[in-house]
């Protein structure tokens, strides 16, 4: 679907993105992939680690190391989750202990509307 202003040459879509524009879209990036979502299930309102996380995907289904680390990385840099702390982990490098950065994702579209108005004037 294409905007009245596309489609009458008027270029309203060709501004750059604004900040939260481009927040959604990595928030968008990171949350279209069903795994992703199994891990933010996991983590729930907790914490869990590396380790945990890869556990109980295994009950569903394998996934390997590198694919975890990935889902993972994603989701860190789209602010959805962080890294709360460090577990030692005897001889080996700490494990981390995930946490989600929130619950709720929400989007005011009348806020961002009144900012873009008032950008204009």
């Amino acid at each position: 679907m294409v905007c009245e202003e596309r489609k009458n040459n008027i270029g309203c879509c060709e501004e750059p993105p604004t900040e939260n524009i481009k927040k959604l879209r990595k928030i968008a990036k990171a949350l279209h992939c069903k795994k992703r979502w199994e891990i933010i299930g996991i983590i729930g309102t907790g914490t869990a680690t590396t380790s945990q996380i890869k556990n109980q995907l295994q009950k569903q289904q394998e996934i390997t190391q590198s694919s975890l680390y990935y889902h993972l990385s994603q989701l860190k840099k789209s602010g959805i989750i962080e890294v709360q702390n460090y577990k030692e982990k005897g001889q080996g490098a700490p494990e981390k202990n995930w946490k989600l950065t929130t619950q709720k994702i929400e989007i005011d579209l009348l806020k961002q509307n009144k900012k873009n108005k008032e950008k204009t004037k």
